[in-house]
């Protein structure tokens, strides 16, 4: 009598129990995948070839196959939590060694680098002033430097001045007596510094057509080549002006001011006045207040001074036979021949996903589907200790025989 059949049925049922119980205990693990069990039919090799009589002599577990079907979203506070939605892993740099996970939970460490749970620096691609530098893969650090000021050299104004309004000359014109023009309206210019500065306009009617602008910075008139010339057509669309760069010389120590103003947005129609766009493109300096991450991979930091910035970019890698992963524990997977080489590059190109922020992928695990295949392993090893049992029953009988 064999008892082998139903030895390697209840070896073959206890592995699969215990691949059932390893995804039950991981249906709440972030980025976990589940595992599937193998099986396969064993024949012992005849001497003279095959047969329709030969009987098998048991199963056997051929693999364990992880599933990386997509996993739930679920939405999280923590800005550095990122999940993939869609093929991809995150590419994780453990002292140099390159592991793989979908555990999209990270954080900053004390030097200012993406971190995962373990300890794992966030490659990807990092900015130098600003702008992402690709093809270059490095542990990506969020850099805490404050943004630099920048000096106004551009400003743009856009208003309607009313038609109907009476000719003032420019010659009578004084910035502190309203009655001596039209309109006025104030935007604002920085300095080298970052420091910023009163930029007021003043409209005069000098003609059907014609107004003068002049500049003030500071209350004081910005030099340049005089009053800039606006002129209109009969439509009350801006046609021309002349004069834009306006200087003015600074006494905090900061470099002359130089701005070109366009005035291309400027109409002249019968409504009354109003403002309508005021821009310029200096600002003061800044301190990171805060971060996000696109659907591409890029970090944006926010600043204090309203400005935003290009900080890096997570990338991805992906795999001909993600399968042939080598699970190393902690949701991470390492390369193997099996998986083929790792194919990295931006999120949302080629055969790469795209990110979410703010959220985190779920274990993939479908707890009811892993309780009835719990309860149907359970059933085949209770056949196989039935079998068992039976053999030993009949082996009894022949040894009672007299």
């Amino acid at each position: 009598m064999s008892f082998q059949q139903g030895l390697s049925g209840l070896n073959a049922a206890a592995r699969n129990l215990d691949v059932i119980g390893n995804n039950v205990a991981n249906s709440t693990t972030t980025g976990f995948k589940q595992g599937v069990t193998s099986f396969a039919d064993v024949f012992a090799a005849s001497l003279s070839g095959g047969g329709g009589t030969q009987v098998g002599i048991g199963t056997q577990v051929t693999g364990i196959a992880q599933q990386f079907s997509q996993g739930n979203l679920s939405v999280t506070s923590n800005p550095l939590d990122v999940a993939i939605n869609g093929r991809g892993f995150f590419r994780m740099s453990n002292n140099g060694a390159i592991d793989y996970t979908r555990n999209g939970q990270f954080q900053l460490d004390k030097d200012g680098y993406i971190v995962g749970v373990g300890g794992q620096n966030l490659t990807g691609f990092q900015a130098v002033n600003g702008v992402v530098v690709p093809g270059v893969l490095v542990n990506l650090q969020l850099s805490s430097a404050d943004v630099l000021p920048k000096a106004t050299v551009n400003a743009a104004v856009g208003a309607n001045l009313a038609s109907t309004d009476p000719i003032l000359p420019t010659a009578g014109f004084l910035a502190t007596n309203p009655a001596t023009y039209n309109f006025s309206t104030a935007s604002t210019a920085y300095d080298s510094l970052g420091q910023s500065h009163t930029m007021n306009f003043y409209f005069n009617k000098t003609a059907a057509n014609t107004w003068d602008t002049s500049v003030y910075i500071d209350g004081a008139a910005a030099n340049g080549a005089g009053v800039s010339t606006l002129t209109f057509n009969s439509g009350g669309t801006f046609v021309s002006a002349t004069n834009l760069v306006k200087t003015a010389v600074l006494t905090n120590g900061a470099a002359p001011l130089s701005v070109t103003i366009d005035f291309s947005r400027m109409t002249q129609f019968g409504s009354a006045f109003g403002v309508n766009f005021l821009s310029q493109d200096g600002y003061a300096n800044g301190q990171l207040s805060g971060y996000s991450i696109g659907s591409d991979g890029i970090i944006i930091g926010r600043y204090s001074n309203g400005q935003t910035q290009q900080l890096g970019q997570v990338a991805l890698s992906n795999f001909t036979n993600p399968q042939g992963l080598k699970p190393l524990g902690d949701s991470m997977w390492g390369e193997s021949s099996d998986s083929g080489i790792p194919l990295t590059g931006a999120p949302n190109t080629a055969s790469l996903g795209i990110l979410q922020s703010l959220a985190l992928e779920e274990s993939n695990v479908d707890l009811t589907g892993e309780l009835v295949n719990m309860i149907t392993a359970q059933r085949v090893y209770q056949a196989n200790a039935q079998t068992i049992k039976t053999q030993d029953a009949l082996m009894q009988t022949l040894v009672n025989l007299k």
